[in-house]
């Protein structure tokens, strides 16, 4: 029985010394505690915000490749995923060593800033409202953006490294330089121009360059008759390209949300929820819209085109998020369905060849809306937002064009005929997206 006379007595003295302890270690576990000040959780929440409205933004970035993979034909699939990667990859580059400076860094109500590295601060000197990475990558995501919109556009007939020299210019210099307008503090923003998240900054700017490549690149072989009639040459897949258009809808709550740019106090929550359940309604008002047209002068649904009712809707909504209500945000995305239905036929008789048709979604519904953002904002003002439409526009366009005249003058743009035939997957990439569905499969 003596065995247990020691656990026995241990057992007792913890139990009757328990309370003590628990006492002392509650007392030095409050000494030891520091509590996070409002400033701190402001940081913390703000960074989060850049965090996930980055990552959401860069999802778009498969959307645009899916969306595109699926517009494209099989011959030219692989191409437009090697480029949707690649152009990804040059904008995360060049908006570090050239673009966010020049964007951001000493415009001073001028034209453009300071084109420097951008320098990330160690973890305790990153002192601000938000850390600095968080920031930089947020705005790198947008920077990719506006190269996606140029791809499409220009596809199964550009060569790959021409677009890839004019993506780094774009990425690293004309984007940068227009953003610097606005977001930098620059002559457009002290002017009162509005664009919340990027209708123009973003959207109509990839949509000039692209429209200025089309114009100098020319239409896809078979696409215009010579009697003026237009050749249909149907995508690949549609559900690729469906697919596309969700992952972008989804990557649009990112794009806009966070560009409340903060969301450290109840207001700033408040503020992103009501600019997701604008931007949610614009694209689905776009859908509904291109449904009925299409059906109503068509009798019959056009799906390409229903899933760019939903994008332009989306970019209609863009420049102004936040201050309208549900309705006004309808009515807005609805215009931008309208848009696509009446613009993409136009494009066709002008024999201007945009082959997912992101000169009606990104230009033409981009200056929608940016030109209705005072219609919902008082603080804006129709002359000022047709300002920044035309100024941003002009110099993107000129720019664009100059830059694609001089690539095409020396080495080339365009593919052969023969080449453009065969398909850029064989030609360039040398890996087709579907093999089987080539000469080869008769062998199998």
């Amino acid at each position: 029985m003596k065995k247990h006379i020691l656990p026995v007595t241990l057992g007792l003295f913890g139990l009757m010394s328990g309370p003590l302890l628990a006492q002392d270690a509650t007392t030095a576990a409050a000494d030891a505690v520091t509590y996070a000040t409002a400033s701190d959780i402001s940081y913390i929440l703000n960074t989060l915000l850049f965090l996930i409205g980055g990552f959401l933004v860069m999802w778009m970035a498969a959307g645009f490749a899916m969306l595109e993979a699926g517009l494209v034909r099989t011959k030219n699939v692989s191409m437009q995923c090697l480029k949707n990667i690649s152009l990804f990859s040059v904008a995360g580059i060049m908006f570090w060593l050239v673009g966010y400076n020049l964007m951001y860094e000493g415009v001073d109500g001028g034209f453009m800033g300071t084109p420097l590295p951008k320098d990330i601060p160690a973890p305790g000197d990153d002192s601000g409202d938000y850390a600095a990475a968080s920031d930089w990558f947020f705005q790198m995501v947008f920077c990719a953006t506006t190269a996606s919109i140029v791809s499409g556009t220009m596809a199964e007939r550009i060569k790959f490294w021409p677009f890839i020299i004019f993506t780094t210019i774009l990425t690293g210099i004309l984007y940068p330089i227009t953003g610097s307008w606005e977001w930098g503090a620059g002559w457009l923003d002290a002017k009162g121009f509005s664009d919340f998240a990027g209708s123009t900054l973003v959207h109509s700017v990839g949509g000039w360059a692209a429209l200025a490549g089309a114009l100098i690149l020319g239409a896809r072989k078979g696409k215009y008759a010579a009697d003026g009639r237009v050749i249909p040459l149907p995508g690949s897949s549609m559900p690729l390209a469906t697919l596309g258009t969700f992952i972008l809808w989804l990557g649009w709550f990112g794009f806009n949300g966070a560009s409340q740019l903060a969301m450290g106090t109840i207001e700033d929550a408040s503020s992103i929820s009501r600019i997701f359940a604008n931007t949610n309604i614009a694209a689905a008002a776009g859908v509904v819209t291109v449904v009925i047209l299409t059906q109503i002068l068509y009798k019959r649904m056009d799906i390409s085109m229903a899933l760019n009712g939903a994008l332009a809707g989306l970019v209609s909504i863009t420049a102004e998020p936040l201050m309208p209500n549900l309705f006004q945000a309808a009515f807005i995305g609805a215009i931008g369905g309208v848009i696509v239905v009446f613009v993409v036929p136009l494009l066709d008789k002008l024999k201007i060849d945009d082959v997912v048709g992101a000169i009606p979604v990104h230009l033409i519904a981009g200056i929608w809306g940016t030109l209705i953002v005072p219609l919902t904002n008082s603080d804006a003002t129709y002359g000022i937002q047709l300002l920044g439409v035309v100024a941003i526009g002009a110099f993107t366009f000129i720019a664009s064009a100059a830059i694609w005249y001089g690539l095409k003058a020396t080495i080339g743009i365009r593919v052969s005929d023969a080449e453009e035939a065969m398909g850029l997957d064989k030609v360039e990439v040398g890996v087709e997206a579907y093999p089987e569905f080539g000469q080869g499969s008769a062998r199998l």
